[in-house]
């Protein structure tokens, strides 16, 4: 048998071998390309429908009727002054703004107070406190629209604001609750050391000291609840019957079935941009906080 040398070993040709770093990066590459690909279509179906509405709001409608694809010979601002006093947007909107103002500010406050305690402080009943709480989140809004019913009627509070703002504070507590507990519960117990060393009461370190650090998940939560209780319809129609304080929801509802086939369509589609226009603006502004959070939760 012949021995082959190390220098004839060196001189012989190599087979070509695919490296890894390629294939992986051509498979990167493919993936990338799909995923964008998706994500364009995926935002065209979302804002499309978005542009459509916009541009509609400046149409007439007889515009709207005849081809509701072109672009409008006149932009009609005045639907938009119709939507707001003509049709009750400006009142609806009102309504709205106080009683979703009102409840998530309560309903954040009472929130991260309960959070809190029962993330960082061990009591008899700590558990069982949460888990009523976890519970809230798997009853349907549904069930309890009769004992709702009948509970503001005896308090005197059904078909009013403040009794739609109760009512929303105790549906969005459960999952404010749930929400912020594992935020407390991650939070540096030396920093509350720290504070009660320097002589901070309980108070003080929770509104000056854990609360400011919890504001990504504070943010979050309150986007997220912002996004409910402004949305809201099923609560609404069935406690608050007077179209005095009626919700956008509700106004929006009454204005599009109020005259049949007669419906002035740009007022409409005015009336529809009014009400997502406060949806868009919060999470324009609030977008860095949840993306914190999101991203907080995950290194988590």
């Amino acid at each position: 048998m012949t021995q082959v040398t190390e220098a004839e070993r060196a001189r012989a040709p190599r087979a070509p071998r695919t490296s890894r770093r390629d294939s992986a990066q051509e498979s990167s590459v493919a993936y990338n390309v799909v995923a964008h690909v998706l994500l364009t279509l995926w935002a065209l179906i979302v804002l499309l429908p978005l542009v459509w509405v916009l541009v509609s709001s400046f149409k007439t409608t007889q515009e709207v009727l005849g081809n509701p694809l072109t672009w409008p010979h006149h932009f009609e601002w005045q639907n938009y002054a119709n939507a707001w006093t003509t049709s009750g947007v400006g009142r609806y909107f009102l309504n709205t703004v106080i009683v979703v103002g009102s409840a998530l500010v309560i309903v954040m406050l009472l929130g991260a107070m309960c959070s809190y305690v029962l993330a960082r402080f061990k009591f008899p009943g700590n558990r069982v406190v949460y888990y009523l709480m976890l519970a809230g989140l798997t009853f349907p809004v549904f069930l309890a629209i009769v004992p709702l019913f009948f509970v503001l009627q005896n308090f005197g509070l059904l078909n009013t604001l403040p009794g739609l703002i109760l009512t929303y504070v105790a549906f969005a507590l459960p999952f404010t609750v749930f929400f912020l507990h594992s935020f407390f519960k991650t939070l540096p117990y030396d920093v509350y050391e720290a504070a009660q060393v320097d002589g901070a009461g309980e108070w003080r370190t929770f509104f000056q000291v854990m609360l400011p650090m919890a504001r990504p998940g504070i943010a979050s939560v309150a986007i997220f609840n912002f996004l409910g209780l402004w949305n809201q319809f099923l609560l609404p129609v069935a406690l608050n019957t007077d179209t005095g304080n009626y919700v956008l929801t509700q106004g929006m509802a009454s204005f599009q079935s109020q005259a049949g086939y007669s419906v002035d369509f740009g007022a409409l589609f005015a009336a529809v941009v009014i009400t997502v226009t406060p949806v868009l603006v919060v999470y324009i502004i609030f977008q860095r906080q949840l993306r914190d959070s999101v991203v907080a939760g995950a290194v988590k």
